[in-house]
């Protein structure tokens, strides 16, 4: 059967107006992040770079289950690259600290006032101070822009130096964005300011990926189609190239609930990357 094409393209990658309370999730997000700052075992506002957003949360597991912790998990969040800071997604640490992990939570300079190529970067120096507070393997996480971000360090374009590209053991991409051409159409791109040149360049799809580290891409089965068709399309791209990959199309979730399983540490989501390791 030929789908039909694509005619509304802000409307394809719309979250929000498309989520029964979507306009509810950002308030709760944050809600939970308070609550769960207070009760962690954090330091907050690491300056990794000179930029006042150049900052990230590291929050620890409770010394005394874990007298070190197990390796750092690093979340980068989404916000199509122009939306949103750390503080909002503190909570999805929870999971991966109950496990006995060290968790990485930075920010970034959004667009336009950084291109995507140089948020790419930031990610990379970010990931690369947290490494030097943490032993242990590294394990990479990214939602949505985050995903895409997350899908980029794992290319053989890579800003991570190779002390970390040593520990990289795993990175999960939930409801990611391999192939930025798309978002040309969009009305996002106002602030993104992308052109054809640029968006390929920063797309992962079109770099080789790390044949050494696995890739897990994970979506939401309700999410949006060019969301699953996007997390589809990285998993066998790459899986053609040589790379390990995992596409979970996880049932009953959306773009904005499909994280919470990060919140949980026994989660098939959490188990599939660090909880057998």
């Amino acid at each position: 059967m030929i789908e039909q094409a694509i005619v509304d393209w802000d409307d394809a990658y719309e979250n929000g107006k498309n989520i029964v309370g979507g306009a509810d999730y950002p308030a709760l997000w944050q809600e939970r992040s308070a609550i769960f700052r207070q009760h962690s075992r954090a330091t907050l506002d690491i300056a990794y770079g000179k930029q006042p957003r150049q900052m990230y949360d590291m929050f620890l597991p409770d010394a005394s289950r874990f007298p070190a912790p197990r390796g750092l998990f690093v979340f980068i969040h989404g916000g199509y690259w122009q939306r949103t800071d750390k503080s909002v997604w503190s909570y999805l640490a929870k999971g991966p600290v109950d496990l006995g992990w060290a968790v990485a939570i930075p920010s970034y300079v959004l667009c336009p006032e950084a291109s995507i190529a140089d948020i790419q970067r930031m990610i990379s120096d970010a990931i690369d101070h947290a490494a030097q507070q943490i032993d242990g393997p590294i394990v990479l996480a990214g939602h949505s822009a985050g995903g895409h971000l997350v899908q980029s360090m794992m290319c053989q374009t890579t800003g991570l130096k190779a002390a970390q590209l040593a520990r990289l053991k795993h990175v999960l991409s939930i409801s990611g964005l391999a192939d930025l051409r798309p978002l040309l159409r969009t009305k996002l791109n106002d602030a993104l300011q992308l052109d054809q040149q640029s968006a390929v360049a920063a797309s992962p799809v079109f770099q080789e990926p790390l044949g050494s580290v696995p890739l897990t891409a994970w979506v939401g089965a309700g999410e949006r189609a060019e969301f699953i068709r996007q997390n589809a399309l990285i998993a066998n791209i790459w899986h053609g190239l040589g790379a390990r990959t995992r596409t979970v199309e996880e049932p009953d979730r959306h773009h904005f609930n499909v994280i919470d399983a990060l919140c949980d540490a026994k989660s098939s989501m959490l188990q599939s990357v660090i909880g057998g390791e």
